[in-house]
């Protein structure tokens, strides 16, 4: 099947061929004949399998048909997503699509001013692309007006909750008109996205391409069993190996991803971090270096998780376990995109077996285990005295059940001091973390 047999317009076939689009994706197959329909449509795909178009395409198409000006203050479409890098990169390629027409879109996030978000509203738009917290912002300062959208797209919805945004959806739900097409695009399905489906979907087609939580079936994952003290060793002798391909580097926080680009720049990366203490702009001049190929190696937290699409990503590294174990599958989801292939490759310290466990869980699959051996979970001394009974004993802990530190073949780690002492229960950087409740972040 091709795009010309789904009923797009002549106008958005010529900007696909332009752009070397020929051929749908499954979702897109899937989606775009229920949504040119007008009925509203929850999707569920991983990440990387094109949903911006399946949505956006009949969207486009439709407003496209109608001609109506945008009033002030007035989108008739509005689509909302958790984070500034995927707001900015849909709207990007929705503007690519709208070449040459008469429609004007906007992109609302937070780390920029507010007056020239308020001016670019006050002069009419047909398409507001918005993460949600900053559009509450414009809402409070009646800087924008919901009562005649038209149409309403989710994307990444399962992150909006997780990010804590379901108290802004909530209330952006409440002023919009209920005569709308609405779509929902998520990878995966939370128990409370059936709430947020019935806040804002009626009637709709479930369209679906993989199982939730799994991940592209091009993506090679390898798995390596390391100390926490080898990573940064591991790490740099793995990129050695492809020094002229774009990689992308996840680290859990802010400051270790930051301390990490430090050690990469001074191994001879070019490489260049984001994380939440980066400004917008700095965040933007990254993404865009990353992608002219100027930076080869890009170190980022969650933020990055979902957002960037650059098909020349070939490898993706999780420097750390995510937290929550959906991320794992968008992380590695920003490698193997438009049908490329790419590898994951997952290091493993003694405090993260928890966090490996929980991951394979979710996609239901193992990941391959290319060094090492897994680490032996133990008891923490508190959940063995009894300290607080009825809990749990912490996963996180562990000592090496088997030869070798995590290395390539599995040799012993460069480092064995502070590879042994990182695999004793409790000593040094293996200390185990206790996780705490999510706070939302800022979009």
């Amino acid at each position: 099947m091709q795009f010309d047999s789904l009923g797009l317009s002549p106008r958005l076939i010529n900007a696909l061929n332009e752009q070397g689009i020929t051929d749908p994706t499954p979702i897109q197959t899937q989606a775009i004949p229920h949504a040119m329909a007008g009925r509203d449509v929850m999707g569920l795909a991983q990440t990387g399998s094109g949903k911006t178009a399946a949505f956006g395409l009949p969207m486009l198409d439709a407003l496209m048909k109608n001609g109506r000006k945008a009033e002030p203050k007035t989108p008739r479409a509005l689509i909302l997503a958790p984070t500034r890098e995927l707001a900015r990169q849909i709207h990007d390629t929705l503007a690519t699509f709208a070449q040459g027409s008469a429609l004007k879109l906007a992109l609302i996030t937070g780390g920029v001013g507010f007056t020239p978000q308020i001016e670019r509203m006050s002069r009419g738009v047909a398409i507001l692309v918005a993460t949600p917290g900053r559009l509450v912002d414009l809402l409070d300062r009646r800087a924008v007006d919901l009562s005649k959208t038209e149409f309403l797209v989710l994307d990444e919805a399962d992150q909006m909750l997780d990010l804590g945004f379901i108290h802004s959806l909530r209330r952006i739900a409440g002023l919009l008109p209920k005569q709308r097409q609405t779509m929902l695009f998520s990878a995966t399905m939370p128990k409370l996205m059936e709430e947020i489906a019935g806040a804002f979907l009626t009637d709709p087609v479930r369209v679906q391409v993989n199982p939730p939580g799994q991940a592209v079936a091009k993506i090679e994952q390898k798995l390596h069993f390391v100390a926490k003290a080898a990573k940064t060793d591991l790490l740099i002798e793995l990129l050695d190996a492809h020094r002229d391909e774009l990689a992308i580097v996840f680290g859990r926080t802010k400051h270790g991803s930051e301390k990490l680009a430090r050690q990469l720049e001074n191994a001879g990366y070019a490489v260049a971090a984001i994380h939440g203490n980066k400004s917008q702009g700095q965040r933007d001049r990254a993404i865009a270096a990353f992608r002219e190929g100027a930076v080869r190696v890009l170190v980022a937290t969650d933020v990055a998780a979902r957002g960037i699409d650059i098909p020349g990503i070939r490898h993706v590294y999780n420097y750390d376990l995510p937290n929550v174990p959906e991320n794992y599958v968008h992380r590695i989801g920003r490698t193997a995109r438009a049908g490329a292939d790419g590898t994951a490759i997952a290091f493993c310290a003694p405090d993260e077996m928890g966090e490996l466990k929980d991951i394979e869980k979710a996609m239901k699959a193992k990941i391959p285990v290319a060094s090492g051996a897994p680490w032996e979970v133990v008891p923490d001394a508190a959940a063995r005295s009894g300290a607080r009974p009825g809990s749990k004993p912490r996963q996180g802990q562990g000592r090496p059940n088997g030869q070798g530190q995590g290395r390539p073949g599995g040799q012993p780690s460069r480092r064995p001091a502070q590879a042994n002492a990182a695999a004793k229960p409790g000593a040094g950087s293996a200390k185990p973390r206790r996780p705490g409740p999510r706070k939302p972040r800022a979009a």
